[in-house]
């Protein structure tokens, strides 16, 4: 089978729901074709955001999606705790899969789920059907390949890796806004803390997190933990909803995004938060920028984000590279507590990954975080400084 399409978007996670959406809303007229190798779009997933993440041209098209909102959130570690003013928004897998495959059946678009990729072009994708039978090809004047983390190597990264439970509890837990980091916990196996979202009254979804040297996750251990925790904090658990787990490296050096055809998109081209994972004004940004032009129009929008996108990925590869060479995993955490000190503007810069200059030397002037490794800190410069005196 042969469709022609303007848009061909490989891969249906958040990036490619999103352009989904940005296109059906700017491009009224242009066929999309959406290809997903599994039954569902979004997969099993929770994605957050801030309320600066979101621009009012977006607002009609991304609000569908949100599954709750709250005025705020907080952090806490063993030498501080803190409430940040920064609303808070919260969109599940199953929400996304709802709205976006909504839009696509509307119009004259092709939603083609349980479709693998076997061929991926610059105005050509080929498509296995899992339930076998003939192959798909697609002719499209863009293609958009972002099929995820998985196919993205990092040939030097520390890792973000998590178990979450989404559970009932037995009675109200009194949770009424998130927790983002609670690093009041034993550090181990790096940097930890356990995230957690009231959902509603009675469910929460509590997820143990590690910023880790190594990619292994034992998810029945894990789980153990976000039970023990659960436990502690007085939550009865009546059922676990749902369960997700994941491992994302988090790189030191990678891609550099460029609007090359394909455009290769989401982690495997470099347009994630390298030190976070939280990807969401980024994969919005990109959303935007492709919708703003045809499918054969020159997109100087795209060539100019690609860019400043590239001098933020710079600083934010090496403040990973910070991290992980130059502090212990059990002192990892003071890097974090020392963080949340900082102006809410620069912290919403931050996770936004759109750091100013002055964002910048409030991050790194001034006294250093405890735990500071210095002969980590200053050993890529020893060889450089021995070289030069013995050519001296």
């Amino acid at each position: 089978m042969r469709l022609e399409v303007d848009y061909a978007l490989v891969g249906g996670g958040l990036q490619n729901g999103l352009l989904a959406l940005a296109l059906c809303a700017a491009q009224p007229k242009a066929r999309l074709a959406l290809l997903e190798r599994s039954p569902a779009l979004g997969g099993n997933h929770t994605w957050c955001f801030h309320a600066g993440d979101l621009p009012a041209a977006a607002r009609p098209w991304v609000e569908p999606l949100l599954a709750q909102r709250w005025p705020g959130y907080q952090v806490a570690f063993p030498a501080r705790t803190r409430r940040l003013s920064s609303s808070y928004a919260h969109i599940p897998s199953a929400r996304l899969h709802e709205v976006v495959a909504a839009a696509l059946r509307a119009g004259p678009h092709a939603l083609l789920l349980e479709h693998e990729a076997v061929e991926v072009e610059a105005e050509r994708v080929v498509a296995r059907p899992a339930a076998g039978g003939a192959l798909v090809e697609l002719r499209a004047a863009m293609v958009i390949d972002a099929r995820g983390p998985d196919r993205g190597a990092a040939a030097g990264a520390g890792y973000q890796k998590f178990v979450g439970l989404e559970i009932d509890c037995a009675a109200e837990h009194g949770v009424r806004e998130p927790i983002l980091m609670d690093a009041t916990v034993p550090q181990l196996d790096g940097f930890r803390f356990f995230y957690v979202l009231p959902l509603t009254e009675r469910r929460l979804l509590v997820e143990d997190t590690y910023f880790s040297d190594t990619a292994y996750l034992d998810v029945a251990a894990v789980r153990a933990e976000v039970e023990r925790y659960c436990r502690a904090r007085g939550w009865q658990v009546t059922a676990v909803v749902r369960e997700e787990c994941g491992v994302l490296p988090l790189p030191w050096q990678g891609a550099a995004p460029a609007p090359t055809r394909p455009l290769v998109a989401g982690y495997q081209g470099g347009w994630f938060h390298p030190v976070t994972g939280y990807s969401f004004p980024i994969a919005l940004r990109l959303a935007l920028a492709i919708a703003s032009a045809g499918p054969g129009e020159p997109n100087l929008a795209l060539r100019e984000l690609a860019r400043r996108h590239r001098r933020q990925l710079a600083f934010a590869h090496r403040l990973n590279w910070m991290l992980f060479r130059w502090f212990p995993p059990e002192q990892r955490y003071h890097v974090l507590e020392r963080f949340y000190r900082l102006p809410e503007d620069t912290i919403r810069n931050f996770y936004a990954l759109e750091l100013t200059v002055r964002d910048r030397a409030r991050m790194l002037v001034g006294r250093p975080p405890r735990g500071l490794s210095w002969r980590a800190a200053v050993a890529p410069y020893l060889p450089r400084r021995r070289a030069a005196e013995d050519a001296r």
